[in-house]
């Protein structure tokens, strides 16, 4: 008996708990409930780059030399051509010049065209034949930078472009610059913080660049003058995001 008396009041209270909730969706005003608005707000931060920099003597030094020839037969010119660069791979190999630092670069056929009179008119026929081709030979040694120009000059190439100088690894200089950089980006923004008023929190990100200036040397006399490889500027720059508080 006892055991359905308390099924009853279960059910009862069932039955009033679902007309109250079933009231409460009709009658109670719930668009002019007001619930607030949830945000959650970024920090205050300060973005600021730092920036370092280092001469670095150039490591390189970068030679183009070109050989032309003219012929009424295409054979012919290519054959000479091909000789003369052969010649001067070979001479620069003799140097000291491994394989990987010489490439041929650009093999140039072009037949050129003449003109010539028949019954007094004026006509055009295929002319001679003009070849050239082109090697760049790097040199790891700058300190023997005259000496390839020497050698260069009496190889027979037609032309001769260079010395290019650049830098080559930078990985140490970059190291080196890394903390001088990060030390500038912080200056800078514990100088606007201090000007607007905040203090300067922690580091919360941060990406590094790294740049090679174009090189600066020294060309001493003219036409196969020596050449002083001179510097090249190496620039790390950092821009880092700090928290700043009131």
């Amino acid at each position: 008996m006892e055991q359905k008396v308390d099924r009853l009041e279960l059910l009862m209270f069932t039955g009033i708990f679902a007309v109250v909730l079933l009231a409460g969706m009709f009658f109670i005003p719930w668009r002019q409930v007001t619930w607030g608005r949830f945000k959650v707000a970024p920090g205050d931060t300060i973005t600021v780059m730092g920036e370092a920099k280092t001469q670095q003597r150039n490591q390189k030094a970068t030679f183009s030399a070109g050989v032309n020839a003219i012929s009424d037969n295409k054979d012919t010119a290519v054959a000479d051509v091909n000789k003369k660069i052969q010649a001067i791979i070979d001479g620069a190999k003799a140097f000291g010049i491994s394989s990987e630092d010489i490439k041929t670069q650009n093999l140039n056929i072009y037949q050129g065209e003449e003109t010539y009179y028949e019954d007094n008119r004026q006509k055009v026929r295929p002319g001679q034949w003009r070849i050239s081709n082109t090697v760049e030979i790097t040199l790891s040694n700058v300190e023997r930078t005259q000496a390839l120009t020497d050698m260069l000059t009496q190889s027979g190439a037609t032309n001769i472009y260079g010395p290019n100088f650049t830098l080559d690894d930078t990985t140490d200089a970059e190291r080196a610059l890394i903390e001088e950089a990060m030390n500038n980006a912080r200056e800078k923004a514990l100088q606007v913080a201090g000007v607007s008023g905040r203090k300067l929190g922690k580091m919360s990100s941060f990406t590094e660049g790294y740049q090679a200036s174009a090189p600066v040397y020294r060309m001493e006399g003219g036409g196969g003058g020596g050449a002083e490889p001179g510097t090249g500027t190496v620039t790390k720059t950092v821009t880092v995001t700090y928290e700043i508080s009131p």
